[in-house]
């Protein structure tokens, strides 16, 4: 089904939580909320996403004002599809959790040599620190896709623990399958993570607006993502910089996650500017058969992003 544009004419919510901690400075700029309602209904991004689905990509996409809580832009985000390194969001609000109610203790420190290696991403497989503490874990996971680290964060809280923080959230449609691997057998998961446009959109707002497990596992699981490295996709559109943008001088607040593996692409976050705040997600799965066919799904999330950035400014 290719996606559709919502009418966004609803009254607004009060979202205060989303930009009180980080963005008071901007607040008296904000134009009316309802002036994101005139934008255009995304028009480059419906054609992007109906040439991908045109040559085979499965899509699921999701924006939602979070001012007014509706969407501004669905198709098939209720289709669970692989979510690659995305799915380590649920290991970081687990792990967050665990911090919170003393179960799990921050500086714990987790040898390298327990974890079994894996190089298909991510830095620590590169230190010469053989040992790190689980907080420095989670900072790189969310910063760089680091898979070593995610794997050493799975292996100390458990995927049974995190499969029933999923259930605890209310995601019916997203599942941490397995750890990272560099190649897949057939006696393991097909994939890491499954989840759908939807609920990952969900997951993103419910973290700004302080309602994951709780304020301050929603806060440290945000501060976390706002270090995420990865602005290529979505996030090229922002200006933003890779390696420091937790406090951007424009009063442009973002966090993301992205997820990839072969022939999968996927992002989600929040993106929330002076006219209006949304939380996104989209996922496409295509056939990888040249680096046209990746340049191609690539440049959907970049105009994703640059309409994105038109209706929060």
């Amino acid at each position: 089904m290719p996606p559709e544009p919502f009418d966004t004419d609803d009254p607004p919510r009060d979202t205060g939580s989303l930009r009180s901690s980080q963005r008071s400075s901007s607040n008296s700029r904000r134009l009316p909320r309802r002036a994101a309602a005139r934008k255009p209904a995304f028009a480059s991004t419906l054609k992007a996403l109906d040439d991908l689905a045109a040559h085979g990509a499965r899509i699921s996409v999701r924006i939602t004002d979070l001012d007014r809580g509706t969407a501004v832009l669905s198709g098939d985000d209720f289709v669970t599809l692989p979510v690659a390194g995305l799915g380590v969001v649920p290991l970081l609000i687990e792990v967050a959790a665990a911090f919170e109610a003393g179960t799990l203790d921050p500086l714990e420190i987790i040898d390298r040599s327990t974890v079994e290696r894996v190089a298909v991403g991510g830095v620590w497989q590169h230190l010469m620190a053989p040992a790190l503490p689980l907080s420095d874990l989670a900072v790189l996971t969310a910063s760089t896709g680091d898979a070593l680290a995610a794997n050493a964060l799975l292996a100390r809280v458990g995927l049974p623990a995190v499969r029933r923080r999923i259930e605890l959230l209310g995601l019916s449609r997203s599942a941490l399958l397995d750890r990272f691997r560099d190649e897949r057998g057939p006696d393991d998961a097909p994939h890491f993570a499954l989840g759908s446009s939807r609920e990952l959109s969900e997951v993103f707002a419910a973290l700004v607006n302080s309602q994951a497990v709780s304020p301050g596992v929603s806060a440290q699981v945000a501060e976390w993502l706002s270090l995420n490295h990865d602005l290529s996709l979505v996030a090229s559109a922002t200006g933003l910089d890779p390696f420091s943008h937790e406090n951007d001088e424009h009063g442009l607040l973002f966090i993301n996650k992205t997820g990839r593996d072969n022939g999968i692409r996927v992002e989600a976050g929040v993106l929330a500017g002076p006219r209006a705040g949304v939380s996104y997600a989209l996922i496409v799965c295509f056939d990888d058969l040249s680096i046209m066919h990746r340049l191609r799904v690539h440049e959907a999330f970049r105009i994703l992003g640059t309409e994105l950035m038109e209706y929060v400014f």
